[in-house]
């Protein structure tokens, strides 16, 4: 299936889903901690969609393959601080939301994993 704008990705899709529930988490108060994590979290997630949005919107495979690694990469990232998120203990109450956002992230990169590959091993060259 071709798609004309990055609105309509699936992964694009799933990646802003990923961005709105984290900063729906990152209200709750065990981010008003001191540090940054609260942003770093929010930056990072946020990163995914921009930079699926933004290799689309360049002209051509190399710079879309580019910012697809960028983007799975930024699905890492965020994996990764809700990981060091649910090992506080005064995070317990939030569990749950961090679980179902850790197998988000993880579907967005394999999403992501999956279409540089089918790039990569594609006769497209534009």
């Amino acid at each position: 299936m071709k798609y004309g704008r990055f609105e309509d990705l699936p992964v694009w899709q799933a990646a802003i889903e990923l961005a709105v529930r984290v900063y729906d988490l990152t209200r709750d108060r065990f981010f008003n901690q001191p540090g940054d994590l609260h942003s770093q979290l929010r930056r990072a997630s946020l990163s995914v969609s921009n930079n699926i949005a933004e290799g689309f919107e360049r002209g051509s495979t190399a710079e879309l393959l580019a910012f697809l690694y960028i983007a799975r990469g930024s699905c890492g990232e965020t994996r990764s601080m809700l990981l060091f998120t649910e090992r506080s203990p005064e995070a317990t109450h939030l569990k749950s939301e961090i679980s179902n956002l850790k197998s988000l992230a993880e579907s967005c990169s394999k999403q992501i994993r999956g279409w540089a590959d089918s790039l990569q091993n594609s006769d497209i060259k534009g």
